[in-house]
């Protein structure tokens, strides 16, 4: 289906898709209709220097992170809970 709809833009924009049609020898919806599409498909996903930028904050980061067994993080969940029903931890 095919809908005719409208739009206001700047001047910019307008030159541009003028532009883009004339160089594509398309027309111009059609221009919309692709730009559109290409636009959709990166909604939502980040740009390169984006994903760069997270990968930097999580190599600083992950180094911070304490190594510790899973052992010994159930060990510790169980004297929290433990702690807990009997009112509270033990203070030393």
């Amino acid at each position: 289906m095919v809908r005719k709809v409208t739009f206001t833009l700047d001047d910019q924009t307008v030159r541009r898709i003028d532009a883009a049609a004339s160089r594509l020898n398309r027309p111009k919806s059609q221009i919309v209709r692709e730009a559109v599409a290409e636009y959709h498909a990166h909604v939502g996903k980040l740009s390169e220097s984006e994903r760069l930028q997270k990968l930097e904050a999580l190599d600083r980061l992950l180094p911070t992170v304490p190594i510790r067994s899973t052992k010994s993080v159930h060990r510790e969940i169980a004297d929290i809970r433990l702690a807990r029903r009997a009112g509270g931890r033990r203070k030393s």
